[in-house]
C-alpha cells in the first residue's frame, strides 16, 4: 500500500483481525506521520476511522518492515497481534512471500501463511518474571495478589488474566478498567477474563488497555493460553473464542504462535483539512 497521493494527503487502509481493527498506514520510504493527537482523531469513531490500534509501517534494515502501535486514546502500544496479522498478509500479498520477519519494539518477529491461507505469527516467548510485565514490587506472577486470583503475562505488553467459570457473565466494562489502571501494574495493564469450555478450548473476553472493550485481542489470547496452561488447565495448544471469531495459539520453544483470519474492509485517504487539524 504505496502513499502515491498528493504530499497534503494521507493514504491509509482498515483492516481488521476477528472484529478487532486497524488503521494501517504505510510510511515505507519516509519519516513516520503518526502523533498522539493524529492517532486520538483517527481513532474517534464518530469524527474521525475508528480503531483499536493503528499501525504504522516503517522501514526496517535487518528485516521486511518495522511496525509501530498507537491505541485509539493516543498513547503507545507495545505489541498487537492481530493488526502483525494483517500487515502480515498484506505485505505478504505485496511481495509474494509467504515467509517474513518483522521488528516492532517486541523485538524481531516471524509470519507465515499456512496452506489453509490463515496467517500465523510468532510473538515470542512470554514475559513471566515481575520486572518485565512491568510490576511494581517482586511477587510470583502466576497468582497476583489482587482479588480474582489473576496471573500476570508479558506479551510485549502486559495482561491481567482472571479464570472464572463463565466469561459470558463477567461484567467487563465494570471489571476491565477497574484492573486497567490497578497500581500493580506500572504501565496500565489489558485484562482478560477466561474459562474453560472443553479440552484445550477457552472462551475469553478482554478489554484493552488505552481501547476498553474489543472483540479480540492476539497478545490477550496468547497470554490467557500461556497462563493456563502454567496452571494446569490445558495444553500448549489450545483454541480460543473470542466475541470475534477464534483464535489457535500454539505455545512452542521458539515462542508463542497465534494463527487466524484477517479481513479487508478499505482504502481510503485523509485530507489536508484533516490532517491540518490534528498532527
Amino acid at each position: 500500500m504505496k502513499n502515491d497521493t498528493h504530499p497534503s494527503d494521507l493514504a491509509f487502509l482498515k483492516m481488521h483481525g476477528l472484529g478487532n481493527d486497524f488503521v494501517i498506514i504505510d510510511s515505507r520510504g519516509r519519516a513516520a506521520v503518526t502523533t498522539p493527537a493524529l492517532a486520538r482523531a483517527l481513532g474517534d469513531r464518530h469524527r474521525g476511522v475508528g480503531f483499536d490500534q493503528l499501525a504504522e509501517i516503517r522501514d526496517a534494515q535487518d528485516a521486511d518492515f518495522q511496525l509501530d502501535f498507537w491505541n485509539s486514546d493516543g498513547s503507545r502500544a507495545g505489541a498487537c497481534g492481530n493488526a502483525t496479522r494483517c500487515v502480515c498478509d498484506l505485505v505478504m500479498r505485496e511481495t509474494g512471500q509467504n515467509r517474513i520477519r518483522l521488528t516492532t519494539t517486541r523485538g524481531t518477529l516471524f509470519a507465515q501463511r499456512g496452506t489453509d491461507g490463515l496467517v500465523s505469527v510468532n510473538l515470542g516467548t512470554p514475559q513471566l518474571d515481575w520486572a518485565d510485565i512491568p510490576l511494581a514490587r517482586a511477587m510470583p506472577t502466576l497468582n497476583l495478589p489482587l482479588p480474582g486470583d489473576p496471573a500476570g503475562i508479558g506479551m510485549g505488553n502486559p495482561h491481567c488474566v482472571f479464570f472464572v467459570p463463565d466469561a459470558d457473565a463477567v461484567a467487563l466494562t465494570t471489571e476491565g478498567p477497574r484492573f486497567e489502571v490497578d497500581p500493580l501494574f506500572l504501565q496500565k495493564t489489558n485484562v482478560e477474563f477466561a474459562s474453560v469450555i472443553g479440552p484445550d478450548h477457552l472462551r475469553m473476553r478482554v478489554w484493552e488497555r488505552g481501547a476498553g472493550v474489543t472483540l479480540a485481542c492476539g497478545t490477550g489470547a496468547c497470554a490467557v493460553a500461556v497462563a493456563a496452561h502454567l496452571r494446569g488447565l490445558t495444553g500448549r495448544k489450545v483454541r480460543l473464542d473470542l466475541d470475534g471469531g477464534t483464535l489457535e495459539i500454539d505455545w512452542r520453544e521458539d515462542g508463542v504462535w497465534m494463527t487466524g483470519p484477517v479481513a479487508y474492509v478499505f482504502n481510503g485517504v485523509l485530507t489536508s483539512e484533516f490532517l491540518a487539524a490534528h498532527i
